[in-house]
């Protein structure tokens, strides 16, 4: 039994007041069935076909119902799913992959090779004009051999294809539902997950019910799971407290500690694979002075940005590549030293500082706090940045899809990262590789090293654990040398869940594992 009882509309009301939007959604749902999981989640889903959509949220909820060949377990290691084994050529541009039997879609189609054909099929066409082609686009083709054996060819030697297949993105559609909703299959997904889909709100609930033909005997173990976005963070902790929502991600870095004085409530803080940074466009004054990097760097405390913005729920970074991630190297982190950082301003011709622009990714608490703490720091060693959050939109047209790295308005950019394949490499190529600039994909620096070109594309080439682990140091070392950042923290996940939940966990890439969900 829930032992956490409903709280009356008075007491909402008291608890909310002001919100009659949201005392009226708490009180349509104020009695959720016993065996249906509330998951509250901190925005709105963008599309509910992981091909198509870039946030990990619309990822994570899409494992309700979809499954791939590979996936992850809650630490990030990898485990066979869909796929039973798999052998690469010596090259690794050949995979071939044995296929789980006796596999059903939820609309009655069986899983097999042809199934796997197809998916990667339509991704790979650039016609189609997925959001996740990118990730994909290293592949020739791919051939049927028998029912349950199917054959990947690269077009290059790529050593990560395994990590890419167990990314969120890489699902098994049915062929069926795909042929017959053609590019509507974002609103009627159909899997082989252990949930199946009822119903979508784009602009808010997301309604998923155990499929009772899923492989996986005696599983799921409740019946369904209610994903209901809540935007706001005060709303997402009161949902918490009232016994409204049984799980909620994110819980806001200063509202952790009341949440965890909730006898009903556990509050976890997960490690995280995400890395939080401000890229500095080094084809522009004065980011192509190295010793101008170098000063931002000295001059931001990041012990100190990780109390006033994340609550102490984070911690410096001390390397380019979050630990966590495989082949992840320490590197630093670099020192609070201002008097170095106007020291190296000077030697750069800059004894005065300068002035420049700061725009972040997000416009979420947070992340103003973040870019007010950096305008701070670095006005103390005579920078003077003028500060703007980004709208989603704004920063789509302004960063993302800048045509022409020569007239690119970016200069400094807070963003992050988070490496959905759990290797270094699309933790590094995305961000830094000089064929990575915008608008292909996000090398916000727009940074050029041949020498890190070279060890990644190294790095691909070779299934040698122990070269790959010299080649991708050796970027990292001579990324964290050239400063095209200001490295500043390893975030934690911050999520909570009610005691009469178990087995729903949030992983370091920020999506989540719900394999043994269960209601007490």
């Amino acid at each position: 039994m829930n032992s956490h009882v409903p709280s009356s509309p008075f007491r909402l009301r008291a608890l909310l007041a002001g919100s009659a939007v949201v005392f009226a959604m708490l009180a349509s749902g104020a009695a959720h069935a016993e065996q249906t999981a509330v998951m509250a989640v901190a925005s709105t889903f963008t599309s509910l076909d992981p091909y198509d959509a870039n946030d990990t949220l619309s990822q994570a909820a899409a494992k309700s119902f979809y499954q791939g060949l590979f996936g992850f377990d809650k630490d990030m290691k990898l485990i066979n799913v869909l796929a039973t084994s798999y052998e690469a050529s010596p090259d690794t541009r050949v995979y071939t992959f044995k296929l789980r039997q006796g596999v059903k879609f939820q609309d009655g189609t069986d899983f097999n090779a042809a199934a796997v054909k197809a998916n990667f099929d339509r991704v790979t066409d650039p016609a189609n004009k997925l959001k996740r082609y990118n990730l994909f686009n290293r592949i020739d083709k791919t051939e049927v051999i028998d029912p349950y054996t199917v054959r990947i060819t690269l077009k290059t030697p790529f050593s990560a294809f395994i990590n890419v297949l167990a990314h969120p993105s890489a699902v098994m559609i049915s062929p069926a539902a795909m042929t017959k909703w053609g590019k509507d299959i974002g609103f009627h997904p159909v899997g082989t997950g252990p949930f199946e889909f009822v119903k979508w709100d784009p602009a808010g609930d997301l309604t998923v019910k155990k499929f009772t033909g899923y492989w996986k005997t005696g599983y799921p173990k409740i019946d369904a799971i209610d994903w209901k976005p809540v935007v706001d963070n005060n709303t997402r902790s009161a949902l918490m407290r009232t016994g409204e929502a049984d799980f909620a991600y994110q819980v806001p870095y200063e509202q952790a500690a009341m949440l965890k004085t909730d006898p009903n409530v556990d509050v976890f803080a997960g490690p995280s694979i995400f890395a939080r940074y401000i890229s500095l466009n080094v084809m522009k004054k004065p980011f192509d002075n190295p010793k101008v990097r170098e000063a931002l760097n000295y001059a931001v405390n990041k012990d100190a940005l990780t109390k006033v913005a994340f609550s102490g729920y984070a911690t410096p970074a001390d390397g380019v590549v979050p630990q966590g991630v495989d082949f992840a190297t320490k590197t630093g982190p670099w020192p609070y030293d201002p008097a170095k950082a106007r020291a190296l301003l000077k030697e750069a011709g800059y004894p005065d500082g300068f002035e420049s622009t700061l725009w972040s990714a997000y416009n979420n608490s947070t992340s103003q706090k973040v870019i007010q703490f950096v305008q701070q720091q670095l006005a103390q060693v005579g920078v003077k940045v003028q500060v703007e959050a980004l709208e989603a939109g704004q920063r789509v047209a302004k960063v993302e899809s800048a045509p022409d790295p020569a007239t690119a308005p970016v200069r400094m950019y807070y963003a992050g990262w988070s490496s959905s394949t759990g290797e270094a490499d699309w933790a590094i190529s995305p961000l830094l590789a000089s064929t990575s600039m915008p608008p292909k994909l996000v090398n916000t620096a727009y940074y050029k090293n041949d020498a890190v070109d070279t060890d990644l594309s190294k790095a691909l080439e070779t299934p040698d654990r122990a070269q790959k682990t010299a080649l991708y140091a050796d970027a990292q070392k001579r990324i964290w040398a050239d400063a095209p950042w200001i490295f500043l923290v390893q975030e934690k996940l911050l999520y909570a869940r009610s005691k009469r939940l178990s087995g729903a966990y949030v992983a370091p890439d920020g999506s989540f594992n719900f394999d043994e969900i269960a209601i007490k």
